[in-house]
């Protein structure tokens, strides 16, 4: 990934579980609400909600190189924090499509749904 601008904007769940099987160095970002994390969440995501994200940008100031996937419930919420962390200066912001639904879906049918 030397070419940042290369990064498409959506990836897909089964890509993020590759990411995470290799290790990978990326920051797996939740920008559902604390509610919504409660219920069901991704093993190793950290949660900034949508509603805060611009209070606690800081917080991503030490991963503002590195590749970031941005999730939420159905792909709307995290599509919205992709495109303003990639106009803010983050160049490897990633959407995953589909969200968390889309993760139990495809990739751990045990999760919840709501």
């Amino acid at each position: 990934m030397s070419d940042e601008t290369s990064l498409p904007i959506e990836t897909t769940c089964l890509e993020v579980q590759n990411l995470q099987q290799q290790n990978a160095d990326f920051l797996l970002l939740d920008c559902r609400e604390q509610n919504e994390s409660d219920l069901v969440r991704i093993s190793g995501a950290t949660l900034i909600p949508l509603s805060e994200i611009q209070d606690r940008v800081e917080e991503l100031e030490p991963h503002r190189q590195r590749h970031i996937v941005v999730y939420c419930h159905h792909g709307g919420r995290s599509m919205r924090v992709t495109q303003w962390l990639r106009e803010t200066g983050f160049p490897k912001v990633q959407n995953m499509a589909g969200g968390i639904h889309a993760w139990a879906q495809d990739i751990d049918n045990s999760m919840l749904r709501y």
